[in-house]
């Protein structure tokens, strides 16, 4: 961390240890929580038509995850203490050098899946009326930096965050984040980029900082959003962001629209950047049914930009395609259907198809592409099992510039409250 930072550091704990004699009588420890949650994940990505210099044909591994969440309460007082941490273990069930890099398990130096990695992060945290502040290892969720947990175990940072939420419906945050843990690594990293979907090794960056405001209205109906975010001497980025629900009769109708302006920051490691990126997907529900249509493009000389290995909230992005590669064109059609409407809760099914085109490739021709995606999920709702979570996700993604991908996942999930 940097001197500053450390400095925070230091000034949480010192406030944390005077409240801690007090700690017994209230907040503290009357407010704690802490969740166990168990993972089991097999994920099994098979490239049909390799392009590129890796020409490892398939990612395939299973493996064993447990997640530790404690959350502290706040010493009494106007000004309280608090202390948060999470705990993660990743075990290897199966995997060989010929099937590794599915973002489940660490690699080795020797080409092999690491038989287990672990991880202790903690943050102090400091509240005084509606305003809070982190610093330590976190995990936040932002236009700008979306909280990634789509593997085994989630990624997280180290910095200094701040939340503020002193005026009605507006909420304020800012942050300097200076190193990354990955979601298959138990170390810190500095950070690194990605444009579209080609990770820029070349160079790391010493910090992320950002600020934005949410402003939600309308009885929450509606949400206006505006952020700005630095990955320094790589790139800078600004977003703006509406999202609307509207009731009319029966139906539920949304609307979820974002622009990203993004440009080279600095020294400019990994050289110029220009891309602005549009989306929007609109939504229509009643009962169990809710139909999705989205559209994005990307404009500018370069593919989007965001932190490596992150998702982005943009409209039309999944976790295989991201539909974000110089001056792309796409649109999304989705269906969902809860179970719920038929006296079955916690069965939940969805399929979407997202097809894009007017690619700049750099190579002399356009690039296409277009992906399938079904996933089906269930929760049990009682006796012995509830809670138990599993997860089915199969993909079809194929593209004439890119790799081709044929994708399965299962995901089975139980979380314990400890108290």
């Amino acid at each position: 961390m940097t001197q500053h930072t450390s400095k925070l550091s230091v000034m949480l704990c010192t406030g944390l240890a005077t409240g801690i004699a007090q700690a017994a009588e209230t907040g503290f420890i009357e407010d704690s929580t802490a969740t166990l949650q168990a993972r089991n994940y097999y994920f099994s990505r098979d490239y049909s038509d390799i392009v590129g210099p890796n020409k490892q044909s398939k990612a395939e591994e299973w493996a064993q995850g447990f997640i530790l969440n404690f959350k502290s309460g706040y010493t009494p007082g106007p000004l309280g203490f608090g202390l948060d941490a999470i705990g993660t273990l990743g075990i290897k069930l199966d995997s060989s050098p010929d099937r590794v890099n599915t973002g489940l398990l660490p690699v080795q130096e020797d080409g092999r899946a690491a038989d287990e990695y672990s991880r202790l992060g903690v943050a102090g945290k400091m509240r005084f009326s509606r305003t809070e502040l982190k610093v330590g290892e976190l995990q936040p969720n932002l236009p700008v930096l979306v909280f990634s947990d789509i593997r085994l175990l989630p990624p997280s940072y180290q910095g200094a965050s701040v939340t503020s939420a002193e005026i009605d419906g507006l909420t304020l945050q800012g942050g300097h984040l200076t190193s990354t843990s990955l979601r298959n690594e138990s170390g810190d990293d500095k950070m690194q980029a990605m444009l579209g979907h080609v990770p820029q090794r070349q160079a790391s960056s010493d910090a992320f900082n950002y600020a934005g405001a949410d402003y939600a209205f309308n009885t929450n109906r509606t949400t206006a959003s505006a952020w700005y975010a630095q990955l320094e001497d790589i790139y800078n980025q600004r977003y703006f962001g509406l999202k609307h629900s509207e009731p009319m009769g029966a139906w539920v109708l949304g609307a979820n629209t974002g622009y990203f302006d993004s440009s080279e920051d600095g020294k400019a490691l990994i050289g110029p950047i220009d891309n602005q990126a549009f989306y929007t997907l609109l939504s229509a529900k009643r009962g169990g049914h809710t139909f999705f249509l989205g559209y994005q493009a990307m404009f500018g000389d370069s593919p989007f930009p965001r932190v490596f290995a992150n998702v982005s909230p943009l409209g039309n992005e999944v976790p295989t395609f991201e539909f974000a590669y110089t001056d792309e064109r796409s649109w999304q059609v989705r269906y969902d259907y809860d179970f719920a409407a038929l006296g079955v809760p916690g069965l939940v099914a969805s399929t979407r198809y997202i097809t894009g085109d007017n690619v700049d490739t750099g190579l002399g021709f356009e690039g296409k592409d277009w992906e399938r995606d079904l996933d089906i999920s269930y929760v049990v709702q009682s006796g012995t099992f509830k809670g138990l979570g599993a997860r089915v996700r199969n993909v079809t993604a194929r593209s004439n510039y890119r790799t081709d991908i044929d994708e399965n996942r299962l995901i089975l999930s139980y979380t314990w409250t400890l108290f």
